[in-house]
This record gives structure tokens, C-alpha cells and sequence, in this order.
């Protein structure tokens, strides 16, 4: 029976229970996920899985699978599969506790990727073969086209490689999204790749939906379910200090002549600070300004009601619980400012370039030359991972990193004399911003680098142990490009682990 979100008869006579669809999963395959930071993932399909998994586990057998998303998900998907010891591998990024707790006791493999190399190494044969696809969409025309729903990640990439596609038609997803996707079809391997024909933040070079073929559908499970992004902490003062700092800079960018007026395509990370940049802008002297990244979020929303934002493009919403109701319920009037793509167009490093953007990205720890951990503490346990920071850090007009000065309230220095892991070199990372200050780090040598970092970004009450510890390196360096005291690399790290303090 055809309802009003299946409009394709062949599709339809192909309605399954969750039960019977997971039921098509089996032991040591290889499944791809629709999701990103908790938007459009499926939600049935994997809670029946899980159920599954628990059952064979207890029963002594073996059922694990691996695990292919755009991103992060939600609790029903990377939660469930996790508490159910389900997942023997995972890529491309996790933010599920249950899931980090299982990769950092090496319960897990874990591959952290750039999410731009995802899909293409997807189509290169390098991750191996994809079994099934289960991917959420909003509806299915009657010509069996799939309509995208609250994230696109790499969902064509999935339908494409995959043996057998599973959909989750969601009726909570708001039927006004189809039209507000733009899904390209034009990449390819070399040597036959030709030039993205995207110019401008703003531009369609796709289609609305997603091509499948009906003959790969194996079932089609009908939901209703909200999608679950955490609520974001309200930004505190030292997130308006560092938007402070952040938009003062971008005003006097523009009066040298380095930004138009309008500033260029933003790029901005999840979090309480990101919101408080992006709702600083509000205020802030610049009109008619676009986005291009990866999600949009509660700030972006509130820009592109204010008139200041005009268009943003990302490839999922990444919204609170509260901006997520409040564009459900008015998605007419967003739907033409926002297009929706896939990951290996939003984040292309090519395109990122090519526009111009302006990169504003979270950290766990910087050092003092510049170099930038966002992904591990100690050096080996891994938080979340590196996500689309290093597609657009390394690629951007203006490449910068923003965080508290300090962490553990205020028992850890987030300006470290070097980072335990690095994820950003620091040829990648133009401007530092904390609530203390904000250093402008191009065309400056590590030693000018650590300076500036050490007197405008490390907290007051870490500047005398961040300049002595400079002090020596210079004294007892083996060279002097980069001054390091290699057995103290990570001194302040283990400091804190045996007293909790980095103090004294």
C-alpha cells in the first residue's frame, strides 16, 4: 500500500518492519549509514539491530559489522550499536560516549578521517566492499527518486556502492525540505575527473534528490522519530570574549583591504563558541554574507533571520533540540536561503579554496609555534575526531582556531608548549583567538609565533610557566627553529594527571 511519503508502487510493495529489515544484516558486513552530527540518521533499523547483536552475543555467537556514516550520529545508531558491543570498526568520526569509552579500551578500531577523503576513497576501492546501505529520506517520488532528508553526508556514495540499500522513510522529517538539496553527480576517478562547476556559495549544480535504483532497494521501513542533536551550552563569557576579539579582527581585515565589506563564505565548527561568533555577526558591520560548511547551526539560523546572512550551504542541520522545532515549523521561510550537498562537495579542499572561506574551528590545545591538537588528550586518547577542521584549515583564506585559554576549570592551560598530538601544523593554522587575546600568526617564524601566542593567548596565570619553559628550550634546544626540551613534551599533561593541577 502506497502512502503520501511513497509515492512509487515498486518501492512500496517493499515495506518492511524494522525487525524484518535489519534481519538482512548479517555478521562481519560492511554497512553505511546516513547521518551527520545527528541529523537525517536512521533510527529504526539500527535499534533493531542492536537487539539482534545483544541477542547473538548472548546466545555465544559473534555479530559485529562495520560501520561507514557521513559523521557523528545519534543515540539510536552509534549509542545502540556501541552498548550492544555490536561495531568492530568505524569511520569517519564518532562523538558517542559509549562508542569512545569501547575505541579508547581498543574494543573499537577507529578510522579518524578528513571528511573529504571519505567518499572518494569509498569509489577508489580502498575501504573495501560496502554490503548494505541503510539511509534516511524524507519521501520517494513516484519516479522512485529519493528525497534527502535533514543531512546528506555521503549518502549518494552509499547508494551507489552499496549491494542492497534499506530506506527509512521518516515522517517527523518535514516535507518541505525536498527542494532544498542539491546533490551533484558529476565527480569522478582520475583520470577522468573534470573541474566542479561551483563558483559561488549560492550555486546549484545538482539535482534535488538522490538516484537509486529500485532493484537495489531490499526494504523500505516507514518511521516517525525525531532527529536528536544535543542542546549547546548558552556561550559564557569567555566565549563573547573570543567572538569579541574574532569579529574586531575581521573589521580591521576589512579595512585593509584583506576582506570585502561582506567578508567571504563562512565556515564555522559546532559549539557554544561558534553560536556566539555567528550571533555576534548579527550586530557586527557586515551585510549580505553567505556560508559554505559543513552544518548549519542555532547561530547561523539566527543570522539568516536577521537578513545579515543570506545564504548558507553545508551538507546536514546541527541544531538544538529548540532551533530544529523552530525550523520545522517554519521551513517555508528558510528553505531558499539553505542548500543541503554532500560532503565531498561541502568540504572539497578544492572548492574551499576556491571560494575564499573563512575557517573558524574549536581546539583542544595549541602550543606555542602555532601547532594545533583538536582530536586527543594525552597524545592517545582520542575525544571525537579530526571531522572537516583539516579540509577547511589547510584549504581557507583565513584558517582560525578558537578556545578558552584554559580547561578543568581553569586547572589546565589550553596553550601548551607542545601539543601531545597534532592534527593542524602550524603552516595550517593562521590565528589563534582565546578570551585572553588574539594572535595573528601569518608570515610570523616559530619563535616570533611563540611569543605573540604566549603574551596575547595563554592564560595570565600559565605566561610565567609557558616563558620559562621558552627560556630554556632556547638554551638547551638541539636547533633553534622550533626550541624543544624533548623530555618535557608532555610534562604538563602528566602534571596534571598525578596532582590535577598544571599549577606550581
Amino acid at each position: 500500500m502506497m502512502t503520501n511519503r511513497i509515492a512509487h508502487a515498486g518501492l512500496a510493495s517493499k515495506s518492511r518492519s524494522a525487525q524484518d529489515a535489519a534481519a538482512l544484516i548479517h555478521d562481519g558486513m560492511t554497512v553505511g549509514m546516513s547521518g551527520f552530527t545527528g541529523s537525517g540518521y536512521p533510527k529504526a533499523v539500527p535499534l533493531a539491530l542492536a537487539d539482534r547483536m545483544t541477542a547473538a552475543h548472548q546466545a555465544g555467537d559473534r555479530f559485529r559489522v562495520k560501520i561507514w556514516t557521513g559523521a557523528s550520529t545519534g543515540p539510536e545508531l552509534d549509542g545502540a550499536l556501541a552498548k550492544a558491543d555490536g561495531v568492530e570498526f568505524r569511520l569517519p568520526y564518532n562523538s558517542d560516549p559509549i562508542a569512545r569509552e569501547r575505541i579508547n579500551r581498543g574494543e573499537m578500531h577507529y578510522f579518524d578521517m578528513h571528511l573529504s577523503q571519505v567518499a572518494p576513497m569509498a569509489w577508489q576501492g580502498f575501504l573495501g566492499d560496502l554490503d548494505v546501505a541503510v539511509v534516511e529520506v524524507t519521501g520517494i517520488t513516484p519516479d522512485g527518486d529519493l528525497i534527502p532528508s535533514a543531512s546528506v553526508g555521503n549518502n549518494k556514495t552509499w547508494i551507489d556502492r552499496a549491494k542492497g540499500v534499506i530506506l527509512e522513510v521518516n515522517r517527523w522529517q518535514n516535507p518541505a525540505l525536498e527542494g532544498m538539496h542539491d546533490i551533484y553527480y558529476g565527480t569522478a576517478l582520475p583520470p577522468h575527473r573534470i573541474p566542479i562547476p561551483l563558483v559561488r556559495a549560492d550555486q546549484r549544480i545538482g539535482q534535488p534528490t538522490f538516484r537509486c535504483d529500485p532493484d537495489k532497494v531490499i526494504a523500505v521501513v516507514e518511521t516517525d522519530a525525531p532527529d536528536r542533536n544535543a542542546p549547546f551550552s548558552p556561550p559564557d563569557a569567555a566565549a563573547h570574549a573570543i567572538a569579541g576579539h574574532l569579529l574586531d579582527f575581521l573589521g580591521h581585515e576589512v579595512r585593509q583591504g584583506r576582506l570585502p565589506a561582506s567578508l567571504l563564505p563562512l565556515q564555522s565548527g559546532v559549539g557554544n563558541i561558534a553560536n556566539a561568533v555567528l550571533s555576534g555577526l548579527i550586530d557586527a558591520p557586515f551585510d549580505n554574507m553567505v556560508a559554505y560548511t559543513e552544518v548549519i547551526q542555532d547561530g547561523m539560523l539566527d543570522l539568516l533571520e536577521s537578513g545579515k546572512l543570506r545564504m548558507a550551504s553545508a551538507t546536514a542541520f546541527s541544531l538544538s533540540p529548540e532551533a530544529a522545532a523552530r525550523l520545522n515549523s517554519d521551513m517555508h521561510r528558510f528553505r531558499d536561503k539553505m542548500l543541503l550537498r554532500p560532503q565531498e562537495i561541502s568540504n572539497h579542499p578544492e572548492l574551499i579554496r576556491r571560494l575564499g572561506c573563512i575557517a573558524m574551528n574549536g581546539l583542544i590545545e595549541a602550543d606555542i609555534y602555532g601547532n594545533v591538537n583538536s582530536t586527543h588528550l594525552m597524545g592517545s586518547r582520542i575525544q571525537n575526531g579530526i571531522g572537516g577542521s583539516g579540509d577547511f584549515a589547510r584549504n581557507a583564506y583565513l584558517s582560525v582556531f578558537m578556545t578558552p585559554s584554559t580547561a578543568k576549570g581553569g586547572a589546565i592551560s589550553a596553550i601548551v608548549p607542545h601539543c601531545s598530538h597534532v592534527d593542524h601544523i602550524n603552516q595550517d593554522v593562521q590565528v589563534i583567538v582565546t578570551e585572553q587575546g588574539l594572535a595573528d600568526l601569518r608570515g610570523l617564524a616559530p619563535r616570533q609565533r611563540a611569543e605573540l601566542i604566549i603574551a596575547r593567548c595563554a592564560h595570565p596565570d600559565f605566561r610565567p610557566m609557558l616563558a620559562d619553559y621558552y627560556a630554556r628550550a632556547q638554551k638547551g634546544s638541539f636547533g633553534l627553529q622550533s626550541p624543544m626540551l624533548p623530555g618535557e613534551a608532555l610534562a604538563w599533561h602528566q602534571r596534571y594527571i598525578e596532582t590535577g593541577t598544571m599549577r606550581g
